[in-house]
This record gives C-alpha cells, sequence and structure tokens, in this order.
C-alpha cells in the first residue's frame, strides 16, 4: 500500500466555496440600493457600453451642430462654414484637407465632391437623416411590438393565435424588398417617412420576445396576488408584468436601432430610400460609387460613421443587457474572493484551542499554593 495521504481540500477552493463567495460579494455590493441604482451601478461597469455612451454622444452633436437643423423651408445655423447642398470652388483637386502630421484641419477635411460640395457637411447632414430614422424606427417598433406581445402573452388563446399568425405574415415578407417598394413611392416626402415605413416592418422580433416575457411572467406569484386584489387586467399588465420585462425591451429596441440604420443605408445605396436634394450616408455612399478608384475619399467617411454609429449602438445595448439580467454576474478577483472566504469561515477546533490556551487558569488549577 502506498503511504501517500490522500490530498487535503482547502477551505475557499471548491466549486461549491467559490459560488458562495462570487454570492455573498455580489449580494454586499447591491445591498440598500433600488433596481434602479442597482442597473445602473451594472451598466456603468461595462466600459464598452460607456465609452460607446460618449463616442455616440460626440457623434450626435458633431452632426447636429456642425451645419445646423433644416425641417421643410426652417433651418437653423451651424458653426461650419459651408452646407451640404451648396458646392463652392474645388481646393486640393477634391482631396482631404486633413493632415495628422503635421496636424491641420483646413478648409475641407473630408474633401470635396467632383461638383465642389463639402463632404464634411454632406456626411453631417447624412448622419443627421440616419440618426433620425433609427430613433424613429425604434420608437414605432418597439410601441407595436411591446403591445402585441403583451396582448398575445398574457390574454392567450384566439388573440394569441390570430396575433402571433398575423407576425407570422409579417416575418415572411422580405424587409428589404417591401421597403425598398414604399420607399421609393414615399421617399420624396423626406426621411421620416421612410422611418415610419421601416419601423412598420421590423417590431416582429421585439413581439416574439415580448410574448414570451408575457406568458412567463403572467404565472408569477405577484401577479396572482394582484388578480386575487381585485386589479384589473389594465393594472396587472402596465403596473406588474411590464415594469418586469423592461429590461428584454429596452435591450432589444437598441439592437433594432442598429440593424435599422444597417437597413436604411442598404435602402438608400439601392437608391430606393432617401432621395435628393436629401441626403443620408447610404445615399453618399451611393452617388459616389463610380468614383471609388479615383477618390476613395467619398466612401472612407460615410462608412466609418455608419460602422461607428452601429457598433455604438450594440455596445451600448450589450450593457444593457448586462445590467438588466441578473444572471449576467462580473467576475470578482481573486483577492475579493479570498476576502469573501476569510469572511465566513466558520472557527474550527484548532482556533478553539489556541482561544483557549491564551485564557489565563485560576491560581488553584496550577497545583501551586498561594502560601497564605
Amino acid at each position: 500500500m502506498s503511504n501517500i495521504p490522500p490530498p487535503v481540500e482547502q477551505p475557499g477552493h471548491h466549486e461549491g466555496s467559490v459560488a458562495e463567495a462570487e454570492n455573498s460579494i455580489e449580494l454586499k455590493e447591491i445591498a440598500g440600493l433600488s433596481q434602479g441604482q442597482i442597473v445602473r451601478r451594472r451598466f456603468f461597469r461595462h466600459k464598452g457600453a460607456l465609452i460607446s455612451m460618449f463616442a455616440l454622444a460626440f457623434i450626435i452633436l458633431l452632426s447636429f451642430t456642425s451645419v445646423g437643423v433644416a425641417f421643410g423651408d426652417w433651418k437653423s445655423g451651424g458653426w461650419w462654414q459651408y452646407t451640404w447642398n451648396v458646392a463652392v470652388e474645388i481646393e486640393n483637386n477634391g482631396r482631404p484637407t486633413l493632415s495628422l502630421f503635421p496636424f491641420a484641419i483646413g478648409n475641407h477635411p473630408f474633401g470635396q465632391d467632383e461638383v465642389g460640395r463639402d463632404i464634411f457637411a454632406v456626411v453631417m447632414r447624412g448622419t443627421q437623416q440616419s440618426l433620425m430614422i433609427m430613433v424613429i424606427v425604434g420608437v414605432i417598433a418597439t410601441i407595436i411590438g411591446t403591445v402585441i406581445g403583451a396582448v398575445s402573452g398574457y390574454y392567450r388563446g384566439w388573440r394569441d393565435s390570430v396575433l402571433m399568425r398575423f407576425t407570422d405574415v409579417i416575418i415572411t415578407i422580405p424587409v428589404i424588398v417591401i421597403a425598398a417598394v414604399l420607399g421609393r413611392r414615399f421617399g420624396d416626402f423626406g426621411a421620416p417617412v421612410l422611418a415610419v415605413i421601416l419601423g412598420l416592418l421590423l417590431w416582429t422580433g421585439l413581439a416574439r420576445l415580448v410574448r414570451g416575457e408575457f406568458l412567463s411572467l403572467r404565472e408569477r406569484e405577484f401577479v396572482d396576488a394582484a388578480r386575487v386584489a381585485g386589479a384589473n387586467d389594465n393594472r396587472i399588465i402596465f403596473r406588474h408584468i411590464l415594469p418586469n420585462a423592461i429590461g428584454v425591451i429596452i435591450v432589444n429596441s437598441t439592437l433594432l436601432m442598429a440593424s435599422a440604420i444597417l437597413i436604411e443605408t442598404g435602402i438608400s445605396f439601392l437608391g430606393y430610400g432617401v432621395q435628393a436634394p436629401d441626403t443620408s450616408l447610404g445615399k453618399i455612399i451611393s452617388e459616389n460609387q463610380v468614383a471609388f478608384a479615383t477618390r476613395p475619399w467619398l466612401f472612407w467617411w460615410p462608412g466609418v460613421f455608419i460602422i461607428a454609429i452601429a457598433l455604438c449602438i450594440n455596445f451600448i445595448g450589450d450593457g444593457l443587457r448586462d445590467a438588466f439580467d441578473p444572471r449576467q454576474k462580473r467576475m470578482p478577483s481573486d483577492r475579493a474572493l479570498a476576502r469573501a472566504d476569510r469572511d465566513k469561515t466558520p472557527v474550527g477546533p484548532a482556533p478553539l484551542a489556541e482561544a483557549e490556551a491564551r485564557v489565563p487558569r485560576a491560581s488553584g488549577s496550577t497545583g501551586m499554593g498561594t502560601g497564605l
């Protein structure tokens, strides 16, 4: 037989103790905080989402303050000297005047097109339109998807069957095809009309997710308690179930907005989206596709802004998902795990013996008399 002693399991290193330590750290961090404070705390810990939020805010401020905002005949001026619909004399053969070494901006940092329009002003106007379409699509699709999913999941029965079959019909329609047809027909009315069309088509995925959440939440104890207390269906839906499903709605709305800006870019590139004299990021690429080999900077800048906006929205959605989903936990450091393990380790026999040894004994128990 081997004299090797069996391995001694060190406290705090098995899977159960690690999981308990993680839960202990999580509970200590959120003790005394409201639900909103917990969500905000988790979101601000997501570095990618936080950086993306500031980057998206910078893009929005840059696009709306540089060239101003125009709706119909009304227009507010911006701090940039050129506008997107006015051609000026071509400088530097239309090349970008932006330089990093040495740093210089120049009159046309993004360059000029073949007619002399400033590409920076054109890209800023296209960014405005794409952002506006993204927001309108997100609002409309979120409202429609939430209402249909909530009614279908809460009432079930024939309402669920009718609404889900209607959803299946909308899903079978190719979004690009129907949006291109309607965009060609109503594109002259401007970007808001195109956004409404896309919003009426992109709600199906959110409706299915909300329906699943309502099917699960309607069977919970707090819903039964509200029903027993005499609450009507509207109160149960809007005051009890909907606040518990708001995480799924917000996260998927952000992802829906990211896909909306990509769909709008594709439709405008095909020539069925935003129509002249207005512009969008996809339309800028479509108008300059013949100049790809000779003036590639006409593609760089709208492409950079499309990618930047889509990535920012996706990272923000990822951060919101981690913030609203309690199953998404941040891995604590080894030091935090060790500290939590020490805090919860019970006092064993050896520490008790050491504590008893440090207690002074009575004089009579030493076997020595006092001599008195």
